[in-house]
């Protein structure tokens, strides 16, 4: 059962990247967006690829969350950036992963802040080489270590 419900989180977050991305580079609302990968993408076959079924409610929270929170997040993560860097100057993949896992670092106690970073460097993994994935895994570790520095992990 736990083996399930991970994967089906992982998937969850990884179709809440791409929701995320997808909101970025065209706009599309997000109501959309949420309808769209449920009818669609989430535990679809594309092109010949079966993707695993991801936990709705969980890939809602943080597509909805994100969005609604994202001034806070942006604040988070450009606050740790170095000086000469720009929320702007990340590729949007990048700023996808980041506000996702920002998210549930903020958001979401119930999941620990291992589990959160483990998998978004996961996420990273699938776009980008070992450098940016080790960038995801330090932004997202300043994040938690301010989001829940008052719980112990």
């Amino acid at each position: 059962m736990t083996q399930v419900r991970s994967r089906s989180r992982s998937a969850a977050r990884l179709a809440a990247v791409q929701a995320l991305y997808q909101h970025d580079m065209e706009g599309t609302p997000i109501a959309r967006l949420l309808h769209e990968f449920h009818e669609h993408r989430l535990g679809a076959t594309i092109e010949d690829e079966k993707y695993h079924e991801a936990e709705q409610e969980f890939f809602d929270d943080i597509v909805m969350g994100a969005e609604a929170r994202q001034g806070d997040i942006d604040t988070l993560i450009s606050g740790r950036l170095a000086e000469d860097w720009t929320l702007e100057r990340l590729d949007r993949p990048m700023r996808a992963i980041l506000r996702a896992g920002a998210y549930e670092l903020i958001a979401r106690p119930d999941v620990p802040v291992a589990t959160v970073i483990t998998e978004y460097v996961d996420v990273a993994h699938a776009f980008y080489d070992k450098r940016e994935s080790g960038f995801v895994n330090g932004l997202l570790d300043a994040i938690a270590k301010e989001a829940r520095s008052t719980k112990a992990d």
